[in-house]
């Protein structure tokens, strides 16, 4: 059986709907109903789209996901964000944050993309390898009742991204929760690190933060302490992923990030590693799909070296969710990523 994406679906309904209303039209502008040959077209349309529907219906929810692709997350409809927020004065260091209704202080998500670190890739919308791909999975975690906080930053291909400016990002994004807590009532003893692919690892970073020597040049005075992290589909460790990072990324994107491999650089394969500060001290999540089936070695060292060293690192595996049906919403793969989320902020 032919496996359907949700943009072949759409793009056969919009072609059906646009050839009813081209046919009417010129019917009324005829003074005349639908002829025979427009009747004929109507005919084979409508039982071709009924197909496709109760195909929908039977297809599994893994044969669906393991084809969606990050332009199909950015034509999910989402509420729009609270407020756009600037931390810094790049015109890539911003945020979108997105409150809860209820009334009360509110737990936080910093909600970190993927795109292999890079501002493009080949073949991709350019808006595939920034923050508008997780707003579903903002916008769905905000209405399940926490605050989140997606930001963008400076990537390889941008002016200032890569070593260090990306993690500098990173790092400046998460501290200006300080700044805004006050006023839009955000708990800043509940804030989770959450990211997708490239940002998965970024993610696991940011919880590592406050462990950063004095010295390093990402490390910032009073870092703000998450109280735990969950990686979605990413590679946790730089070092151990470069030499795999073509089975991930169209590009070699690890050896971009850090201008270079670990050999040329090794304090900065350590400087942007979590897997260097362990243990971390809080709960960690792993969350496998597509791209860490690939390389399942990467994940059970990472969970080994950290559960040795006295941390929590739980692995969960969505067999079937491919690398971004768990940010489709409504999906069962989008509803255990985001129980998970919740109870680490409980």
């Amino acid at each position: 059986m032919a496996v359907l994406t949700l943009t072949a679906i759409s793009n056969l309904i919009s072609a059906r709907e646009d050839w009813r209303e081209r046919t009417l039209a010129f019917g009324h502008h005829k003074g005349r109903t639908p002829g025979t040959g427009e009747r004929i077209m109507l005919g084979r349309l409508r039982p071709a789209l009924v197909c496709l529907l109760a195909l929908m219906a039977i297809l599994p929810c893994s044969a669906m996901a393991q084809t969606l692709r990050p332009e199909d997350l950015l034509r999910v409809d989402v509420p729009p964000a609270d407020h756009r927020l600037a931390y810094g004065a790049d015109p890539l260091q911003f945020g979108e944050l997105r409150l809860p209704k209820a009334i009360g202080s509110h737990a936080v998500a910093i909600i970190i993309h993927g795109g292999c670190w890079a501002d493009r890739l080949p073949g991709l919308d350019p808006r595939s390898t920034g923050f508008e791909p997780l707003r579903p999975l903002a916008a769905a975690l905000t209405h399940a009742g926490i605050a989140t906080w997606n930001v963008e930053y400076r990537r390889v291909g941008t002016l200032g991204g890569g070593w260090p400016g990306t993690f500098e990002d990173l790092a400046r994004a998460t501290d200006f929760l300080r700044i805004i807590a006050p006023k839009y009532d955000l708990d800043l003893g509940r804030v989770a690190s959450v990211g997708h692919s490239a940002g998965g690892q970024l993610a696991l970073w940011i919880a590592a933060r406050p462990k950063l020597p004095a010295a390093s040049p990402v490390s910032t005075k009073n870092a703000l302490a998450v109280r735990a992290a969950v990686d979605i589909d990413g590679p946790p460790d730089l070092a151990s992923a470069q030499p795999k990072e073509r089975t991930f990324c169209p590009v070699s994107a690890i050896t971009r990030l850090l201008d270079g491999t670990p050999a040329d650089h090794p304090e900065r394969y350590r400087q942007s590693s979590a897997l260097a500060w362990l243990p971390l001290g809080l709960p960690q999540t792993i969350i496998v799909g597509s791209l860490l089936e690939s390389a399942g070695d990467l994940v059970t060292d990472y969970r080994a070296r950290a559960n040795a060293k006295g941390d929590n690192v739980a692995v969960i595996t969505l067999n079937g969710s491919g690398h971004f049906g768990m940010l489709l919403p409504d999906t069962e793969y989008a509803a255990t990523v985001q129980a998970e989320i919740l109870s680490l902020l409980k």
